[in-house]
């Protein structure tokens, strides 16, 4: 059989990157706010003057801006700090081979690797390799497939008896159950180069396949 399919759970958990919110001057902001405060009681009415309600309103307003300022300077340190350990930790996956969602398949020396992610059990799993022009090089029945992630390779052998050549393909999955299709998600094989922070976001940079947010990751291998 040309194509085998490696039945795996073993996944990877990446929480999603989050931005570091700006956040501006609390002491310029209550400066601010008590001089108008200052200049409203030196130019009020004498007939009318404030009364404590509005002053009590006032300073409670400044308050609450000067408590979400300082909130989100805490919450924007312990971003940081987090997104510093998340990046230190996606480092390890360096020279990792990893899953994550894309159609590509890289054959090299007559081997080739790639995955399938089944939102449920199905009856008939289909895989069919593309060449570059999109004409069917290989296409097998994969037969009945447990939900969740599988593993699947690809020897380069040819519907026509030959060996594909090593290089860059694509591939697609037809997934059935009682006929009906079923969701599934193709995953490309590729091995971590490099590790950057882009947008706020960790990412990594494989073979082949170019930059992947970290979240992306369904499987380390």
């Amino acid at each position: 059989m040309a194509v085998n399919s490696i039945s795996s759970n073993t996944g990877v958990s990446t929480p999603a990157s989050t931005s570091t919110p700006a956040t501006g001057s609390v002491g310029e902001a209550q400066s601010s706010f008590m001089k108008l405060l200052v200049a409203q009681m030196q130019n009020q009415d004498p007939m009318n003057p404030m009364d404590n309600a509005q002053m009590t309103s006032q300073m409670a307003q400044l308050n609450m801006v000067s408590g979400i300022n300082q909130l989100n300077s805490t919450l924007s340190s312990a971003l940081s700090g987090f997104q510093a350990t998340q990046t230190m930790q996606a480092s390890s996956l360096i020279g990792r081979e990893v899953l994550v969602p894309s159609s590509t398949l890289q054959l090299s020396e007559g081997q080739a690797k790639m995955g399938v992610d089944l939102a449920q059990s199905v009856e008939s799993l289909k895989l069919t390799v593309l060449d570059g022009a999109g004409q069917t090089l290989h296409s097998i029945d994969l037969g009945p497939q447990s939900a969740g992630l599988t593993q699947l390779a690809w020897d380069g052998a040819t519907d026509a008896g030959a060996a594909a050549s090593d290089g860059r393909y694509t591939f697609k999955l037809e997934a059935l159950h009682n006929g009906q299709s079923v969701t599934a998600t193709a995953l490309s094989a590729a091995q971590v180069g490099g590790v950057s922070l882009s947008n706020n976001s960790v990412r990594l940079n494989l073979a082949g396949l170019g930059d992947v947010a970290l979240a992306d990751v369904r499987q380390v291998r």
